[in-house]
């Protein structure tokens, strides 16, 4: 039980990690293209990918049952892809990840009432500092004296509600279905709906920009499918905590590629989630 334990929370941290960067990638973009263009391109290049892997591990059909829970989690993603790329282009990449982390507080509570998991006073210790580095965060950044962007931070926390939820429902359908089977719907469900969006306010990618929206795609769809064998061993609730390491990828990328020079709130705010994240690794 400790080895599975130990490898989902590896998992787990790898698949966040490629969704940090993924995330940089977007942000990269995000001041040249609309949001509804960039969110319908990481998922279509991420559907390439799963859809090679489908071909490969040849998992089978899938039934009714799983069609329709995964369509309506694909209505999910979409919310919240769409939510968190409008927020990366209008706040710093680390605050936007410490707004995000409202996720795992929800994530938990979804587990526990929807899924009836249990939950103990460990995740609850992590948790609570992670949401306090969170905190800390967000107040030092809004007395940097620089204009905030409320509708960022709007955007931010609503695609932290949406993320829960489907993450929580990935755990549910983890337990049923095949993760190849998963990530795909989790890909080309999204590109499906953006399709329209995206067309109406259409700007043509630079061929310079191609490449990086194959990698965003495949960074996508490779750590949502890592994350998803982590999500298919063990409970919501104990993985939730997991996602602030998120803050350290961001905050690395964020001086690396964007100049962003962490606060010292950042980073008091950082060791606080990264020490909430360790105890519930530890046994």
């Amino acid at each position: 039980m400790e080895r599975v334990m130990t490898g989902a929370f590896g998992r787990a941290v790898l698949g966040i990690a490629l969704l940090s960067a993924m995330d940089a990638l977007i942000k990269a973009v995000a001041a040249r293209y609309p949001t509804f263009e960039i969110t319908f391109l990481r998922f279509a290049c991420g559907t390439l990918v799963a859809g090679a892997v489908l071909a490969v591990r040849r998992p089978g059909w899938p039934t009714r049952e799983t069609v329709v829970a995964n369509s309506w989690r694909a209505l999910l993603v979409v919310v919240t892809a769409t939510s968190f790329f409008y927020a990366l282009g209008r706040l710093p990449l680390a605050e936007a990840q410490a707004l995000a982390f409202l996720a795992p507080v929800f994530i938990a509570f979804f587990g526990v009432v929807l899924l009836r998991e249990r939950i103990d006073g460990r995740i609850v210790v992590a948790l609570l500092a992670g949401f306090a580095g969170m905190v800390i965060i967000v107040h030092g950044s809004g007395t940097s004296g620089g204009a905030r962007s409320w509708d960022g931070i709007a955007a931010a926390l609503a695609a932290a509600v949406t993320y829960a939820l489907s993450m929580v429902m990935l755990r549910a359908r983890a337990t049923r279905d095949r993760v190849e089977t998963i990530v795909f719907f989790q890909n080309i469900g999204p590109a499906l709906v953006l399709a329209a969006p995206a067309g109406a306010v259409w700007v043509p990618p630079h061929v310079s920009d191609l490449s990086l929206f194959l990698a965003i795609g495949c960074l996508g769809a490779i750590g949502h499918l890592i994350l998803a064998t982590a999500f298919a061993r063990v409970e919501a609730a104990r993985l939730a905590p997991l996602e602030y390491t998120a803050l350290i990828w961001a905050v690395a990328l964020g001086y690396l590629f964007f100049g962003e020079v962490p606060s010292l709130q950042t980073l008091a705010g950082g060791a606080l989630i990264v020490l909430g994240a360790l105890a519930t690794v530890r046994r």
